[in-house]
């Protein structure tokens, strides 16, 4: 399970971890991806109770781990709704966080001996 924890606060560090060099590529992939969000003007969304489908794409957003609360609590991705990019940027956003949830399932398999 710590392996699990990392994997998802660093995006790849599960992989480097274990051994495997391919988690220099999730880390540099997964951060290109969400910072390209944050640079279109995405939204990092907060998990508000009264709109499901928000709290979804925050969920979504947590994913990517580490960079979600830093980029919060340094004012990032606040979104500029009338920004020509701003759902490509929440695209990116989102998509970057699932995708890291995936390598976070990829490396407790590897950990457990499944791959």
């Amino acid at each position: 399970m710590l392996i699990c924890a990392a994997a998802w606060a660093v995006p790849g560090l599960g992989h480097l971890w274990l051994g495997r060099r391919k988690g220099l590529i999730f880390l540099v992939v997964l951060m290109t991806m969400f910072a390209l969000g944050l640079l279109l003007h995405g939204r990092i969304f907060s998990i508000e109770p009264a709109e499901p489908f928000v709290a979804l794409m925050a969920l979504a957003n947590m994913g990517i781990g580490l960079p979600y609360f830093i980029a919060r609590a340094m004012g990032y991705g606040a979104g500029n709704v009338i920004a020509v990019t701003y759902e490509y940027g929440n695209t990116f956003l989102i998509v970057s966080g699932l995708l890291n949830s995936l390598v976070v399932i990829d490396a407790f398999d590897i950990s457990m001996g499944r791959k």
